[in-house]
């Protein structure tokens, strides 16, 4: 069997943003994009978006599921790691010194900066049902009722 692994990845990567897009996440793909999403008033909810099994099992779904609730955010973004590079990177750098790169994950902001994130340490090995309860959590805390 002889199998093309650029093909195999962009079928991946297609699926991947087009979930993304359906749940109604803008692709940030330059520096110059995440600038202008970082720039705006109000809340933005970042999800750093991946490749791997955790982010299509458990981040994507969650990300999509979480925002069906009376509070959320008046932004929804995704930069995606190893994908997007400069975008990703500057998104990181926004994100501030305390900030632990990981892939899948998401980042609360408020008038453009971090009020909480969640980590890959909390969306693997988790339920997909936990990451949408801890994401409505923070829009609870920090988002208006729509």
């Amino acid at each position: 069997m002889n199998m093309d692994f650029n093909l195999y990845m962009n079928d991946i990567l297609v699926q991947a943003r087009g979930e993304m897009e359906a749940a109604g996440y803008e692709q940030l793909e330059t520096p110059e994009d995440v600038d202008a999403a970082f720039a705006r008033k109000g809340t933005t909810l970042v999800m750093v978006n991946s490749v791997c099994g955790c982010a299509g099992g458990i981040a994507r779904p969650a990300a999509a599921n979480s925002v069906h609730y009376d509070k959320r955010p008046d932004h929804l973004v995704t930069v995606f790691a190893g994908q997007d590079k400069l975008a990703t990177q500057q998104a990181r750098n926004l994100f501030g010194d305390d900030h632990l790169p990981s892939s899948p994950s998401f980042v609360l902001l408020k008038d453009g900066q971090p009020v909480a994130e969640i980590g890959r340490h909390e969306i693997e090995g988790h339920a997909p049902t936990s990451v949408i309860t801890h994401l409505q959590g923070l829009f609870e805390e920090y988002c208006e009722e729509v």
